[in-house]
């Protein structure tokens, strides 16, 4: 997905010939790389190079029989996603997986999984703005805390098969529903909706994200001198960290103010 180069400082990547600079940069002296066999003479390799702290590019791509290697867009067939059930939304979150060669290298994902493993979220942004936050007091932090851990047990309970739980959950929507259709037209949307997680676009690690931003600072692509941003948000108690060109974010970036835009999700399984 090169269009996110921009994100973390590339944004001058605009053709072939800048971007196989950029490649042989990273193959020249990369921070890590894997390889691995594939059988029938072709190996897959993987090279990264990190460009800041917690910023770097991967290269994922194939060597063939002829020791010639060549590499796709992030859209192809080799491609690898993650997905955890999180009980926090409901519904299971697809992430671009960045720790591809542990993976192959493992052999089998589910082994990964079986052992209890953890997932690290990232994401990276070409479009966001930064809106005001939502104050709550402590009574009101509380109820939503309780509210969370309720409904965290219904969903849990309701994918055992429980009846009931899956009666109350539906009920519980109804009343959301009804609730929101009321005070739609004396307040606004993001006054109501405190943060959200929705898939966008064609590509299941595609998300249009609304979150608190419990951290932000500014830096500095050492390589080409673009300002970018990176900021520890928090979206319905799931926490990860986004990066984004100053020039693609409207607003400037502040703790307990919400981030708005579309976001690039990826993810380590460790």
């Amino acid at each position: 997905m090169h269009s996110y180069l921009r994100a973390i400082g590339f944004s001058n990547v605009k053709n072939r010939a800048e971007l196989q600079k950029l490649v042989g940069i990273i193959m020249e002296s990369p921070s890590e790389q894997h390889i691995v066999e594939l059988g029938s003479k072709i190996r897959f390799a993987e090279f990264k190079k990190d460009f800041m702290k917690d910023i770097g590019i991967g290269i994922v791509g194939e060597y063939d029989e002829k020791g010639f290697f060549y590499f796709n867009k992030r859209v192809d067939t080799d491609a690898y996603t993650g997905m955890c059930d999180d009980l926090r939304f409901g519904v299971s979150m697809i992430f671009y997986l960045k720790n591809i060669g542990d993976f192959l290298g493992n052999g089998s994902m589910l082994q990964v999984v079986a052992k209890g493993g953890c997932v690290y979220l990232s994401a990276l942004s070409i479009e966001g703005k930064i809106i005001l936050g939502i104050t709550q007091n402590e009574m009101q932090i509380q109820k939503s805390r309780e509210e969370r851990a309720l409904r965290k047990k219904l969903i849990t309970e309701a994918k055992c098969g429980n009846q009931e739980a899956i009666d109350s959950l539906t009920i519980e929507d109804i009343d959301t529903y009804a609730r929101v259709s009321r005070r739609i037209h004396s307040e606004d949307l993001y006054s109501i909706v405190d943060t959200s997680l929705i898939p966008y676009g064609s590509e299941s690690d595609n998300y249009s994200v609304l979150a608190t931003i419990l951290e932000w600072k500014a830096i500095q692509n050492p390589i080409t001198g673009e300002e970018l941003y990176t900021m520890t948000l928090c979206c319905n108690e799931m926490v990860f960290n986004l990066c984004i060109n100053q020039k693609d974010l409207q607003g400037i970036p502040m703790v307990g103010a919400r981030f708005k835009g579309n976001i690039w999700m990826q993810g380590d399984v460790l």
